[in-house]
């Protein structure tokens, strides 16, 4: 279960809105004023949510206070402690928008005229909506970056849009409109997304499985999703699927499941960035995000590991000598790939040296380095499923007919080779062992180990952090008890996480 708190400093800060029993005071929120007899008997299973709209939020205030004390308590909180010390200093409020800006102000204010250079804009952001609709996309955008619930945004123009400041803001300093504003705003807030009601039954525990429904191969079908919902609800896990829209609302949750396949450029790794800050049990986390989805990391994590793998080989761009020293190291065909290449994308099977360098030029046109890779021809590639650890499932994926791969992409579809699914205890040992080996240096996530089986040993192809498990397919064996060994993981991290937060706010 959960409830939704307003901190204010005083009972007066609130007599401009309309009376809430969620609203309570610092000085009521430090002695626990605010539980019911029913939460102080049973505080470790209610979950609260914190908006702190006390005056001030610099450093040593109330506000600020107020922030560090409901992280303490294992409350999730806006702000956060975290993005009040990065608006503090300049540096880290620029390292934190790098990635929106310039291009994203410049793609959003494009429209807006600009009379000369130094044309300088302000407005504010009341949980990330402006008063104006030609600034409102990029105030949801940096309330993503900065969940805060009021904040004033400095635009300059130097050549091109630049977010020049950042700053958190009072209410104390709004005009009456700008009041109303907020008042809108919050009550908006806190109905969409704090108390938004997803089932009539209240669970222990609420996991948020982000999905992309536009995604043309996404990890999990409907079905499995679905399956995965079920499974959750048996264990008093409550579900919902979320999409990249709310990542603000990651502080309801208790876990995160990424769905979507994943990327280091990508919003699902901010997502399980964000999630891991706010305390929530998260597979894929971002640690095996960036360890599992640049395949230059990969091999030398194999060969420091000793992880047996195909012989690989670095390239670089600008490098006239590349043709040369692979063709001294490798025989034809030689594989080559992107570092971060998905589903069979940004992976070619060269036969000789014409091939070879025109399959160079085209690849180093997306990356600077490549992998190099000698050919192991195998009718199928194993892909193991490991847990925590622990091998789960089994399949068998065949190359597509007169193709060298298992999936094969064409101008119009995707197709894909059979499968064949097994019992783990099926697949040799050496395949299992060498799937575990893979995956112990990486983490205790939920990975897919491409692996092939040649001569009496197993090399790693690569390490999927967010593997394929489709209804039909890498359930075919285990069935519904698939869904329930991963929702059972999540269980357990979910209650060790919980306790641990309890132990430290008791005793803390």
């Amino acid at each position: 279960m959960s409830n939704t708190l307003i901190i204010v400093e005083k009972e007066a800060d609130f007599q401009a809105y309309a009376a809430s029993e969620n609203v309570f005071t610092f000085e009521q929120y430090v002695a626990h004023q605010y539980l019911r007899p029913s939460e102080l008997k049973n505080e470790r299973h209610t979950r609260f949510r914190i908006i702190n709209l006390c005056k001030s939020n610099d450093y040593l205030s109330i506000g600020y206070y107020c922030s560090l004390l409901a992280e303490a308590r294992g409350h999730s909180v806006i702000p956060s402690v975290r993005t009040l010390n990065d608006l503090s200093q300049r540096s880290l409020t620029e390292m934190e928008l790098s990635s929106i800006t310039p291009l994203l102000a410049n793609k959003l204010l494009k429209h807006i005229p600009v009379s000369f250079q130094g044309d300088v804009i302000h407005f504010k952001s009341f949980f990330g909506q402006s008063q104006t609709s030609q600034h409102g996309e990029l105030a949801g955008k940096v309330f993503q970056h900065f969940t805060c619930p009021i904040v004033d945004i400095t635009l300059s123009f130097n050549s091109v849009w630049q977010i020049q400041n950042i700053a958190t803001m009072s209410r104390d300093s709004l005009t009456a409109t700008e009041e109303l504003d907020f008042a809108v705003a919050l009550d908006d807030f806190c109905q969409k997304v704090w108390r938004k009601k997803r089932s009539e039954k209240s669970y222990r525990y609420d996991l948020a499985i982000l999905v992309d429904h536009q995604e043309k191969l996404p990890p999990s079908d409907n079905k499995a999703l679905k399956k995965f919902v079920a499974a959750a609800k048996t264990l008093d896990i409550g579900c919902e699927l979320i999409t990249e829209d709310d990542y603000h609302r990651l502080s309801e949750f208790d876990g995160l499941f990424i769905r979507t396949t994943t990327a280091i450029d990508h919003y699902s790794y901010r997502f399980a960035k964000k999630a891991e800050m706010e305390g929530l049990v998260v597979i894929d986390d971002p640690t095996s995000i960036l360890r599992c989805t640049n395949k230059i990391y990969l091999a030398d994590l194999f060969s420091s590991n000793n992880v047996k793998a195909p012989k690989t080989q670095l390239l670089f761009i600008n490098d006239a000598s590349n043709v040369d020293k692979l063709e001294q190291a490798f025989s034809y065909p030689i594989v080559l790939k992107i570092p971060d290449g998905a589903f069979s994308i940004g992976v070619e099977k060269v036969k000789n040296k014409a091939e070879l360098i025109a399959a160079l030029n085209r690849l180093f046109t997306r990356s600077s380095l490549l992998i190099a890779q000698e050919y192991l021809y195998t009718e199928f590639d194993w892909r193991i499923g490991v847990l925590n650890g622990k091998p789960i499932f089994a399949c068998r994926y065949y190359m597509v007919n007169n193709h060298w791969q298992i999936y094969q992409h064409g101008k119009n579809r995707v197709a894909s080779g059979s499968f064949e699914t097994l019992p783990t205890f099926e697949a040799p040992k050496w395949v299992l062992e060498s799937a575990i080996k893979a995956t112990n240096p990486i983490g205790n996530g939920l990975y897919g180990v491409d692996i092939k089986e040649k001569d009496g040993a197993g090399y790693v192809i690569e390490v999927n952090d967010n593997p394929s498990i489709d209804s039909g397919v890498e359930d075919l064996y285990l069935g519904n008890e698939l869904y329930q060994i991963i929702m059972g993981e999540f269980l357990a991290r979910m209650e060790k996480k919980r306790s641990t937060t309890t132990y430290k706010s008791n005793h803390g």
